[in-house]
């Protein structure tokens, strides 16, 4: 049962049904009422007036947000507005009752989450559409950040509309299969799978099926969310379930081949007739629904597809195993949907779309749709934890990083960055014994904070080796035990001691962070607390966290139901906690997984999430070079979004986006190759795109070279054409040819950590577009700052410094904070009004812009700036920089190219050996 401010924050937003958008003084009525209501049962204990209110609040902030969708609209139906009122929506409005009384949702999530699983059952087939049919589509959500129950509503819809199997594919390890069965069976059946999985009256009711006066509605499961509870044939067939009838039948699978053969050899003997035509078993009459789970992982078929002599791929061939079972059972299907989920969806877009084979049918690429899903209001992801810039420095949707990473290079000797399955780590480094007081700490502030019963979550993922993992476990559990007994033995008011430590880091660290968060983000749940009130928390916060290996040797496993005070725990793993398995109250990550990857760097991310009246208290401990790496590819993810909504403007197909990725500079660096299924070739395209120079040699003799290099550039250019119309005064030069540019890239050195400005890519781009006819020709504009610190003569012409923050300078290379050199209104600079007009009318004539910003824009982004461009003219901007020295000698030179699209899109070969590309970026 649950306790009564449970129970208050239920009623209260159960009464504000109705409500579109609740003002603070409706809020504040219906909690008096709930509260004087409680109090005349009997039943108030404690509820903290002022903490339910805030808490309403922040439950209600509107989520506006709308999908941005690619989509093929061939051979599909439209079907769903015209069935919507003749279905019963049983389980979707079981579901939607549960989220709102029991998982405290508000209407206006609710709302949305309606909408957003309509725009994925519309694009599925009616299921009871005739004839065969199948359909492929993906959903890219963000890490951590609700795509479960974006699915559950979906499983719930689809059931109500007539699909009768419902099959998911939930990871690659038994704990988050069981995870995923377990929020299944909250939110879709309605009882304890564990105990029995067909249905029937007399089972266990859980989530749903406990809601008071809600119907029971059958629906049966032959999966269970035990810790052995996935397929059996054996079982299922003594389960006394019939595939075929009118009751919808769950799966939660592993992606595993033998769980998938079984369950195809199973499905396809019960209902199985053999095709005239292809001999091979079809299963007639049964709409089949495939949900994966982490679409990006192990689906993907990671054999490099054999060609002819023509270069056409062969009828036939072997594929790696699970993505060849996940097509045989959609093959096997004669009505049949697939949808993916994932938050790195990359390597699904490299899939090549053509691939289909006699043995398995179709690959798994999302020909049909893909949704990209807006992130909740309250999501705290990467760009709020690295920090985020869209175009430049001084765009309207930066957004500064949190302040809740703390860099740590004292780990070598314990956990070294190559070390291997053997190795025996040293003693517990400073950082690794200092993130064991702030977890002990946050956990105190949050009881403090009247949050009692909540669960708290402590990350340690530093090695993949369960041996390992062991080793740094019992280490850990000692220091925990050490301050444990220090806590409860030590007088508090003694001058010396763990009281002192743990007070300096409160002062040091947590009262300052706490109002940086608050200046930064509105969430009324972070309320500042005094160490007076920290403080006698201290010993029972620390009293209560275990330590718990999860590997797959281990036998302790999170499960938070189990905790109904409330679960403190630090979990100590490698790959089982690198993706999928949520951390309930996550709030300290200590972090040293060296991989490089897009997705896998993303998905490790166990700290993105919803942190509601915590994120201040949350601290990630990881290294310089991840948080380096992490930034990187939150820009590349950002600009593949953005480049995803301004195709979606223009009605393109998820196969015009895949092709569109698959030649993008960023392309390289966002997943495995062995992923991008081309084996070592690729081709790239810079076309459309912003080509930034971003790192930069701290030695004084490349910053010489690269300074005489534009220097002797801009002197052979002549005088300038014009100057800006801005207060600025930047100098301009018309009408460069491609030749002049060339011979500058010869001599000027970019930083090989410009992966995406590859020099001799980019040089081979420009020489091949231009031999074609296209950009023949620039604009070089020199950027000057008009109220500099210091001002350099550079091409004969005094300029002002611009400004870039160095935030590591006692790092070997300079790198930009947020990972871009420009500033945006740059580069329109060489555009007329007329150009700049109509940039910013296809901009604003984009309705999905307001899924990530509910303000009009007043000024054009850069795809939509590139795309008015002329195809024959590229902007190069160069940006004499000023990080800041006591003393200017040599100032860094940056470069930006805004390189239009091209007609004909233009491509380089790049050829990758797969070795070094996974010794460079794999862990």
């Amino acid at each position: 049962m649950a306790d009564s401010y449970d129970r208050a924050a239920s009623l209260v937003l159960v009464m504000l049904k109705g409500e579109a958008s609740p003002t603070p003084e409706i809020i504040q009525k219906k909690v008096n009422l709930v509260l004087a209501m409680l109090q005349a049962e009997g039943n108030l204990d404690s509820v903290d007036r002022d903490r339910l209110i805030r808490d309403i609040e922040s439950r209600c902030e509107v989520w506006r947000g709308t999908a941005t969708i690619l989509e093929e609209k061939k051979n599909h139906t439209v079907w769903l507005p015209y069935r919507k009122s003749q279905v019963e929506w049983k389980f979707w409005k079981r579901y939607e009752r549960y989220l709102m009384e029991e998982r405290g949702f508000s209407e206006q999530s609710i709302i949305t989450l309606d909408d957003l699983t309509d725009s994925v059952l519309e694009r599925l087939e009616e299921p009871q559409r005739e004839g065969a049919w199948d359909r492929r589509g993906m959903v890219v959500g963000h890490v951590q950040s609700g795509k479960t129950a974006n699915y559950t509503g979906l499983i719930c819809k689809a059931a109500d509309a007539g699909y009768r199997l419902i099959i998911v594919l939930a990871g690659m390890h038994k704990s988050l299969r069981s995870q995923t069965q377990l929020r299944l069976d909250q939110g879709f059946l309605g009882f304890d799978t564990q105990l029995n999985r067909a249905f029937d009256h007399q089972n266990l009711r859980i989530g749903v099926g406990r809601l008071p006066g809600e119907e029971f509605i059958t629906a049966h499961s032959l999966t269970s969310s035990a810790d052995k509870g996935d397929f059996n044939r054996k079982i299922a067939s003594q389960a006394g379930v019939m595939l075929g009838g009118s009751d919808p039948i769950l799966l939660v699978v592993k992606k595993n081949k033998s769980v998938l053969a079984n369950l195809i050899n199973w499905a396809v003997n019960i209902r199985g007739h053999e095709d005239p035509h292809t001999l091979k078993k079809i299963v007639h009459g049964i709409p089949l629904l495939v949900i994966d789970d982490e679409a990006d992982n192990a689906s993907v078929n990671t054999t490099t597809i054999p060609r002819d002599e023509n270069g056409l791929p062969l009828d036939d061939y072997d594929v790696s195993a699970i993505n060849g079972k996940i097509r045989a059972l959609l093959s096997h299907f004669e009505k049949s949907a697939y949808v993916g989920y994932t938050a790195t969806p990359f390597a699904n877009i490299f899939i090549y779309p053509e691939g289909e084979t006699t043995t398995h049918g179709e690959d798994l690429f999302p020909r049909d749709f893909i949704i990209n899903l807006p992130p909740p209001p309250n999501y705290i992801g990467p760009s709020q934890i690295f920090g985020f810039s869209r175009n430049g420095e001084n765009d309207a949707e930066s957004r500064s990083d949190l302040q809740i990473i703390r860099k740590i290079d004292d780990y070598r000797k314990f956990i070294p960055d190559d070390h291997w399955k053997d190795h025996i780590p040293g003693r517990l480094p400073e950082s690794l014994k200092k993130a064991l007081k702030s977890f002990i700490i946050s956990c105190a502030v949050r009881r403090a904070r009247g949050e009692r019963k909540n669960h708290n979550s402590m990350l340690v993922h530093v090695t993949r080796y369960t041996n390992v993992q062991k080793e740094v476990g019992r280490r850990v559990n000692d220091e925990l035990n050490r301050l444990r007994r220090q806590l409860e033995y030590t007088d508090p008011l003694s001058p010396e001691g763990i009281y002192r430590e743990m007070k300096e880091l409160w002062d040091s660290d947590y009262v300052p962070t706490t109002r940086s968060v608050l200046q930064q983000i509105g969430d009324p749940l972070i309320t500042e607390v005094t160490w007076d009130e920290v403080q006698p928390d201290l010993y029972d916060a620390a009293a209560r966290i275990q330590v718990k290996l999860i590997n797959g040797t281990a036998k302790d496993a999170l499960d938070y139901n189990e905790y109904s005070d409330g679960l403190s725990v630090i979990a100590i793993g490698g790959d089982k906690l690198s993706r999928g398995l949520t951390l309930e109250g996550l709030s300290v990550s200590y972090y040293l997984r060296a991989s490089k990857m897009y997705d896998t760097l993303m998905q490790m991310g166990r700290w993105f999430g919803f942190r509601p009246g915590y994120i201040d208290l949350c601290r990630l401990y990881t290294s310089r070079d991840l948080v380096e790496w992490y930034q990187y590819i939150n820009l590349a993810s950002e600009e593949l979004r953005s480049e995803f909504d301004y195709m979606a403007t223009l009605n393109a197909t998820p196969s015009d986006y895949g092709l569109r990725v698959r030649t993008h500079p960023d392309g390289l660096l966002i997943t495995a190759v062995n992923k991008m299924r081309s084996g070592t070739v690729m081709n790239v395209s810079f076309g459309n795109s912003l080509i930034e120079t971003v790192f930069f040699h701290r030695d004084p003799e490349t910053l010489r070279n690269n300074l005489n290099a534009i220097d002797q550039f801009l002197r052979g250019l002549g005088s300038p054409s014009s100057f800006s119309g801005s207060s600025e005064q930047h100098l301009l030069w018309d009408n460069v040819p491609t030749r002049a540019i060339l011979e500058m890239l010869n001599e000027y050195i970019i930083h090989e950590a410009c992966r995406k400005a590859n020099p001799r890519l980019l040089k081979e781009y420009l020489e091949k577009r231009s031999s074609q006819g296209e950009l023949t020709h620039w604009t070089i504009a020199l950027i000057n700052n008009s109220a500099p610190t210091h001002t350099f003569f550079l091409g004969g012409h005094k300029i002002g410094l611009t400004w870039r923050k160095d935030p590591n300078p006692s790092d070997p290379k300079y790198a930009l904070t947020k990972g871009h050199i420009i500033d945006p209104k740059h580069e329109y600079i060489d555009l007329t009004s007329e150009q700049v007009d109509e940039a910013l009318r296809m901009m604003q004539a984009d309705p999905d812009r307001k899924s990530r910003s509910q303000k009009v824009p007043k000024v054009p982004s850069g795809p939509y700036i590139r795309a008015v461009r002329s195809s024959q003219r590229g902007l190069l901007l160069i940006y004499p920089l000023d990080p800041e020295p006591p003393k200017v000698e040599v100032p860094a030179i940056g470069l930006a190219f805004s390189i239009p699209s091209s007609p004909m899109d233009v491509k380089v070969e790049y050829k990758v050996n797969n070795v070094y590309w996974e010794q460079e970026f794999d862990s």
